[in-house]
């Protein structure tokens, strides 16, 4: 190990010092992982990262695991004192600083497994008082160095070891004591101190490869077994090849200190082997024997060691056995002195497609049986089950899962008899109805038809059942009565609704997660009188208020019900714009929650602020503006279809001087004055004075409602086409006139033909009979009272003397005189 060892040293020392100087460089910054989550924990494996990079340091978790990390300086993970667990596992690791983790203070798990580690410093773990469980799998290291572990007190898993370790001393250990577990990879083992793991004791499980001292050094290995074997430890050998009876001697050892539990795991085994290890064990108080992935090379004859006695022998566990000579293995007839003692038998993974009858019968003590992930069939599970004549009568829990069963009637059959079974697995079989009758054991209290294909259930299932597991099957209802039920699960299926509770009068624990649920409500939870479990989440919620707030309030233990699959499971499905939300997040407005109230009061408010509008429109005369707009625009409209049916093109003629509006009440004024003033004037009516010095006045033509409008015609339209043919409009105003409809309406219109500009600024004139002031105008007529402000009226005299120049001024208004 010489100079190569050497320049690798001094080739790592030399790159560290050059990640050091770079992180010395305030202009070089480390990469951030963002990868995050609310729980504080950091995933950032797989992320290509050559250097520890930069996360929060409020982090609980930092996984760095399957990067291209070399190196940890001193300073990379300086501020993480509350990180609680750190991997570093399948890197490049090399080289780390002395200091590299004096800061976590609080860390309680460290990988550092499959990497390049070639020895270890005891500087790394001096402050790492909290350290609980240390992963150093896998690294290029042959020794662990003394006193390595000494700090820390409260570790309780410890895993070391890889190809390169060869040596174990003592003090190598030093200080680790009370371990929970300890795994030891030490296939290439060479030098061993006795006592080396001696110090760890007492521990719980001990895991050991040691194939190579097994193979070639049985006094290496008997010494390590020695070291680690005690009564209530639980021994696992990995990677064994025992072949001959030399190879069996360590477990001498491990009989003389009554180890009570020993597991083989890839373990490949020849006949020779199995009889010599029965009889090395013979006596020895061994209850568990565990057997994964083992490969069998013999036949199966081991009839040699039945004189052995293996009395304790309480449970046999075989998965992933494989047969090498399968077709050749004998029957396990002769191997009576084992079978008749176990109390578990396990036969997983291990493509048995039938015991026979005659050999469960020679299971006499039998109370588990799991034949889980085989070939069994409903024929040979029927033989099997000695075609249901109870020959199992001690059996508790039978375990069928993962075969090729497909009749649940046919397995009712097979175990009603069994009349002490309480547990039954059948899940992951291909059951895809279920009859209406099946009959049972009446002991039986747990049933497992989960990841098969029934659509529906029926009163098959028996009533006795306590716990009942139906998920991940395509069930779309569940109306079976089940009072003694106290947990239900039925994710994975296709529910739309929550069953009713009335039919589970004792359910503690419902799990409903991954179904087409919409909402449930407090209601529907309340008909489970004694729920306390629920769990619902992954499910296509519609957040509506109601079920956000009742699940709000659950998922802060608010209730009897505890909803114990976390909040992240609640997500909202609907409405669109929520979707993907998690629902305790969701905070809905007083709009979308009560819609109701908020419509009324909306209501009643626009019905207020409507009733405030039109209030203040009738004071502002609004809505006779828009009366009078709308009637102005009907006439206009009538008048121009008018002059188009008549042909005519051009503006109407004028056919007279003046359109004269006013009272009936004042008729007689008009009458009796007015036209013959205006119409009929002569020299009689002028003083002499006027006669001999001024000619005759020319006659006037006025247009008065009562001579000149068309019988038939719409009364609207006859005023409209009066105006258009009148050069002026006279209006006649006494109180008389503001208390006519017809006369207002005739100043309406004139109102709005001063706004239509045809007329010039002069369209209308106006006489008051009688005195009359602008307040007596309704304000609505703001053009007129204008013009009244302005003075632009004539007033009828009443002393005669004033007359003259009272009709002077009206004919030279209306363009009678010069």
């Amino acid at each position: 190990m010489g100079q190569p060892t050497d320049l690798h040293l001094a080739l790592l020392l030399l790159f560290l010092a050059l990640c050091w100087g770079q992180r010395s460089n305030p202009d070089v910054r480390r990469p951030s992982c963002d990868r995050c989550d609310r729980r504080l924990v950091c995933n950032c494996s797989y992320g290509g990262w050559t250097c520890v990079p930069m996360v929060t340091d409020r982090a609980l978790t930092l996984d760095l695991s399957f990067n291209y990390i070399a190196a940890v300086t001193g300073d990379d993970l300086t501020g993480h004192g509350v990180l609680g667990s750190l991997s570093l596992h399948g890197n490049k690791l090399a080289a780390i600083h002395p200091s590299a983790f004096d800061a976590l203070w609080s860390l309680e798990e460290l990988d550092l497994s499959d990497n390049q580690l070639t020895a270890l410093n005891r500087r790394w773990f001096i402050k790492l008082g909290a350290l609980r469980e240390l992963n150093l799998l896998h690294n290029p290291y042959s020794c662990l160095g003394s006193h390595a572990f000494q700090t820390l007190v409260q570790l309780r898993r410890l895993r070391f070891g890889g190809p390169a370790l060869e040596e174990l001393k003592r003090g190598d250990l030093s200080g680790v004591a009370g371990l929970e577990e300890l795994t030891v990879h030490a296939n290439n083992l060479t030098r061993y101190e006795t006592g080396a793991l001696g110090y760890v004791w007492p521990l719980d499980r001990v895991t050991l490869s040691l194939r190579g001292p097994f193979l070639q050094n049985t006094a290496l290995a008997s010494a390590v077994l020695g070291d680690v074997s005690y009564p209530e430890t639980q021994l696992v050998l990995e990677d064994l090849h025992v072949m001959r009876n030399q190879s069996v001697q360590p477990f001498r050892e491990t009989a003389s200190r009554r180890v009570r539990k020993i597991t083989f795991r890839n373990f490949s085994v020849s006949d020779e082997a199995i009889v010599d290890l029965l009889m090395v064990m013979n006596g020895a108080p061994l209850t568990s024997l565990f057997m994964d992935a083992i490969t069998l090379m013999g036949e199966g004859r081991w009839e040699r060691a039945k004189w052995t006695d293996h009395k304790s022998i309480d449970e046999f566990y075989i998965r992933n056995a494989v047969v090498l000579k399968v077709f050749h293995f004998a029957s396990f007839l002769e191997l009576s002195f084992l079978l008749q003692y176990p109390s578990k038998v396990s036969v997983i993974n291990s493509q048995v497609f039938v015991m026979p009858c005659i050999t469960s019968r020679l299971l006499v003590n039998l109370q588990y049986l799991d034949l889980s992930d085989n070939l069994l069939t409903d024929l040979t599970m029927t033989e099997t089950l000695c075609n249901g004549d109870g020959s199992l009568k001690g059996l508790r829990v039978l375990n069928f899962s993962g075969n090729a069963l497909k009749s649940l009637s046919t397995m009712s059959q097979q175990v009603a008899k069994l009349s002490k079974l309480t547990h039954l697995d059948i899940s992951r079989n291909g059951y895809s109805s279920m009859p209406m009758g099946c009959p049972w054991p009446s002991t039986l209290r747990y049933l497992n038809i989960s990841r098969a294909k029934l659509t529906t259930i029926t009163p098959c299932l028996p009533i006795t059942l306590e716990v009942l597991d139906l998920s991940n099957n395509d069930i779309n209802g569940f109306n079976l009565f089940l009072p003694a039920l106290r947990e239900l699960h039925l994710s994975g299926n296709k529910l739309l609704r929550l069953p009713s509770g009335s039919l589970f009068p004792n359910l503690q624990t419902l799990s409903i997660q991954s179904n087409t649920l919409n909402t449930f409500s407090p209601s529907d939870i309340r008909a489970f009188g004694r729920l306390q479990d629920l769990r619902a989440g992954r499910n296509k919620f519609v957040c509506s208020c109601d079920f956000v707030n009742f699940l709000r309030s659950a998922l802060q233990g608010v209730g009897d019900v505890r909803l114990t699959d976390g909040e992240e499971s609640y997500v909202c499905d609907s409405p669109l714009h929520l979707q993907g939300e998690p629902v305790g997040g969701v905070r809905l407005s007083v709009v979308v929650c009560h819609r109701v109230l908020f419509v009324s009061l909306s209501c009643g408010a626009a019905l207020f602020v409507g009733m405030l509008a039109c209030v203040l429109l009738w004071r502002l005369h609004a809505f006779w503006y828009l009366k009078m707009m709308w009637s102005w625009l009907r006439a206009k409209r009538s008048s121009q279809r008018r002059r188009r049916r008549d042909g005519e093109e051009s503006e109407p003629l004028l056919s007279y001087d003046a359109f004269v509006s006013y009272s009936e009440r004042d008729a007689g004024w008009v009458e009796n004055f007015l036209v013959p003033e205006l119409e009929e004037p002569s020299f009689s009516r002028e003083n002499d004075e006027d006669a001999t010095t001024h000619r005759a006045p020319r006659p006037l033509t006025l247009c008065l409602h009562k001579r000149d409008f068309l019988p038939g015609h719409w009364i609207v339209d006859n005023i409209m086409s009066a105006m258009e043919r009148s050069r002026r409009t006279v209006f006649i105003l006494s109180e008389n006139f503001v208390l006519s409809d017809w006369c207002r309406y005739e100043l309406d219109f004139s109102h709005f033909k001063l706004f239509d500009g045809s007329a010039g600024g002069e369209a209308a004139i106006l006489v008051l009979l009688e005195p009359l002031s602008k307040e007596d105008v309704p304000k609505r007529f703001c053009k007129l009272r204008k013009l009244m402000s302005s003075n632009t009226y004539l007033e009828w005299p009443q002393e005669e003397e004033g007359r003259g120049e009272f009709w002077r001024r009206l004919r030279c208004a209306l363009g009678g005189e010069d």
